[in-house]
C-alpha cells in the first residue's frame, strides 16, 4: 500500500500510531452533540437547522464545519416525496380570481390566511386532513381531519381558525378552485365574517406555495415510510405534530429560523395582537 501510494513505511505508521489532535477531538466530541440533536428532532433536520440549534445553545461552531461532519458521518434529513393533487376543480360553483398573486410576505397576522387539503393512508383507508395557515408567521391557524373530504371539512378547519384568531373584517382568504372552497357554504362562512376571497389559477401549485410547502414538509417529516394502523393513529400524530412539533419548535428558514410561535412572540410588539 505504502509503494503504490508512494509515501515511506515510516511515515506511515507514524501517523497511524499518533494521537487524535485537539481537532479531531472537538470533532468527536461535536458529532456527538448533533446525533443527540438529530434523533431530539426525530431525523427532521438538515445542516441548516442543526447549525442554528446549535448556536442557541452557545457553541459557536461555521455552518461549513456541521455539514462537512454530518456528510462524513451519512446524517441527512428524511427526504421528501412527491404527491398528487386532492381537490376536484370540475365543478359549477363560482371560482374567485386569484387575488393575493403570490405575495406571501405579510407584516400583521390575521391579514392573509392560505388553505388547502392533503390525505394521509391508513390500514382503515384515507385520512384527509384541511388546514388553515396565517401567511404572516406560517402558523396552522385552523385544521380538520375527516374521512371524507367534504366541505364539511374545510369548513371545521376555517371555524376554528376563526375562532381561535377572531381576525378583523378585511382578511383575505386564498385557496385552490376545489369544489369544496367554492361550495355555497363555504363562501357564507367567509362573507359572514368579512373575509374576502382568493383562489390559485387552474393546476398551478405555486399560487398556494406555502401551504404545499408545509404538506410536504408533514409528509417528508412525519408520514414517509410509516404505516398507521387506524385513523386515530394517524390522526392523534399528526395532531401531535402540528400544535407540538410545527407550530411551537420546528424552525422556518423564512422566519430566520424561528418557529411559527416564537417568530409571532418576538413580533408581538411591532404588529397587531395576535389571539392565542
Amino acid at each position: 500500500m505504502c509503494r503504490a501510494l508512494e509515501v515511506c513505511a515510516s511515515g506511515y505508521y507514524a501517523w497511524r500510531n499518533r494521537e487524535p489532535s485537539q481537532r479531531s477531538n472537538e470533532d468527536d466530541t461535536l458529532l456527538f452533540t448533533i446525533l443527540v440533536i438529530f434523533k431530539a428532532v426525530k431525523e427532521r433536520y438538515g445542516s441548516p437547522r442543526i447549525h442554528k440549534e446549535l448556536r442557541d445553545e452557545g457553541r459557536w461552531v461555521s455552518r461549513k464545519r456541521v455539514e462537512r461532519l454530518m456528510r462524513q458521518k451519512g446524517v441527512r434529513a428524511k427526504q421528501s416525496r412527491k404527491f398528487k393533487a386532492t381537490t376536484d376543480s370540475k365543478h359549477d360553483h363560482p371560482v374567485a380570481a386569484n387575488e393575493l398573486g403570490q405575495d406571501f410576505e405579510i407584516d400583521v397576522p390575521n391579514a392573509r390566511w392560505a388553505a388547502d387539503i392533503t390525505y394521509v393512508w391508513t390500514s382503515q383507508g384515507w385520512l384527509y386532513l384541511a388546514v388553515v395557515m396565517d401567511l404572516f408567521s406560517r402558523r396552522i391557524v385552523g385544521w380538520q381531519m375527516s374521512k371524507r373530504m367534504t366541505r364539511q371539512l374545510v369548513i371545521g378547519a376555517l371555524e376554528m381558525a376563526i375562532e381561535a384568531r377572531r381576525p378583523e373584517a378585511g382578511l383575505l382568504h386564498h385557496s385552490d378552485r376545489g369544489s369544496q372552497y367554492a361550495s355555497a357554504d363555504y363562501r357564507k362562512l367567509l362573507e359572514e365574517n368579512g373575509c374576502a376571497c382568493s383562489m390559485s389559477r387552474k393546476g398551478n401549485c405555486w399560487d398556494n406555495a406555502p401551504v404545499e410547502s408545509f404538506f410536504a414538509t408533514l409528509k417528508k417529516e412525519l408520514i414517509h415510510g410509516r404505516r398507521f394502523a387506524t385513523r386515530a393513529q394517524a390522526q392523534s400524530e399528526i395532531f401531535e405534530f402540528i400544535e407540538v412539533w410545527y407550530n411551537r419548535k420546528r424552525r422556518h428558514s423564512s422566519l430566520d429560523y424561528m418557529s411559527p410561535v416564537q417568530y409571532e412572540e418576538k413580533m408581538l410588539t411591532q404588529t397587531t395582537p395576535i389571539a392565542a
